[in-house]
């Protein structure tokens, strides 16, 4: 038996505006199979996903009685490479194929895939990849989603280049921290968007060139400024919305826009601006969600080359006590 964080019909007490909430059992943890590996999670880590599931504003089925968590770094304790930190691929079922998904594709944390809020974990072996030994527990376990998220959008997607020019919108949130970090060790010149000036300040401590106040009416033409004229190659972006309606502004003939994300749209109906104004520029719209096992072992050894170390907000210890988990919730709240 092991403590696990599990999703529940009921939502917690005190909650407002949300449809699901948790508790902490014992969970029976079964032997692995002869592909598996037995994993005990060291530390997990929160996103705004197991959030929007509470909330019941996860666009996929969600099914109480889930174990919750999609990051996580542990020791294998049954299985290949016995003792060997390791992380999670967050997803299963996607192998190789650069398109996407070859079968039905699960995330951690969601059944029929068991997440990494519990305190052992049997998985595919095949899922797991050795830890770079430079991340502490926080930070190995803060990668894996928003990681393999931000290098499928800036590599697979934008094919980011040395030399490029990039626009990262939104700058502070997870997966927009991992493409300026991506970015920015693979040589590309990186600009970024936020409503927050402090938040393009951390980006240009970071290695951004500079950063623009999408609230402003002027920010596309305050980015050109930026770049003294040089036009955008790409732009990775988590929050879709009206500000597509300038990008022909910016970006290059034949400029590439990868789209993980639509934040700014809470009821999923509006959509992304795409006109003829954007045909004519030969601009291409990628839509761009997690990645494969194959980008997951590449986000892993870049993350590992490049010694990115990912950005932690807030540790909260006694990970199985619900008031700890309640506060964690908070946080994201």
């Amino acid at each position: 038996m092991a403590p696990a964080i599990v999703l529940t019909e009921q939502p917690r007490p005190g909650t407002q505006g949300e449809r699901y909430g948790f508790s902490v059992i014992d969970k029976e943890t079964q032997d692995p199979k002869g592909n598996e590996s037995l994993v005990e999670i060291q530390a997990g880590a929160f996103n705004h996903r197991d959030l929007w599931i509470l909330k019941d504003a996860y666009p996929l089925p969600i099914k109480p009685g889930s174990v919750l968590g999609s990051d996580g770094v542990g020791i294998v304790k049954k299985g290949a490479n016995v003792g060997q930190r390791v992380l999670m691929n967050p997803g299963c079922g996607w192998d190789s194929d650069p398109l996407g998904p070859e079968q039905d594709y699960w995330i951690l944390g969601l059944l029929p895939a068991v997440g990494t809020f519990t305190k052992e974990l049997v998985i595919e072996t095949r899922e797991l990849a050795p830890c770079p030994e430079h991340l502490s527990l926080a930070e190995a376990a803060a990668l894996p989603l928003a990681g393999l998220t931000a290098y499928r959008a800036c590599f697979s997607k934008a094919n980011i280049q040395s030399g490029h020019n990039v626009l990262v919108t939104g700058i502070g949130g997870g997966v927009a921290m991992y493409a300026l970090q991506f970015a920015v060790a693979a040589g590309a010149n990186v600009y970024v968007t936020s409503s927050k000036q402090e938040k393009i300040s951390n980006a240009v401590q970071m290695g951004a060139k500079g950063g623009v106040n999408y609230k402003d009416a002027s920010c596309m033409d305050d980015l050109m400024k930026l770049t003294k004229g040089a036009k955008i190659d790409s732009i990775i972006d988590g929050a879709g919305g009206p500000l597509y309606a300038e990008f022909p502004k910016i970006l290059k003939n034949g400029g590439i826009m990868v789209n993980y994300g639509q934040t700014s749209d809470k009821s999923n109906k509006r959509g992304i601006v795409f006109t003829m104004v954007h045909t004519f520029g030969n601009y291409e719209l990628k839509g761009s969600t997690m990645g494969s096992r194959r980008e997951f072992r590449e986000m892993v050894t870049f993350v590992e080359k490049h010694k990115i170390k990912p950005l932690v907000s807030e540790v909260f210890k006694n990970g199985f006590d619900e008031s700890a988990v309640d506060k964690a919730f908070d946080y994201m709240r």
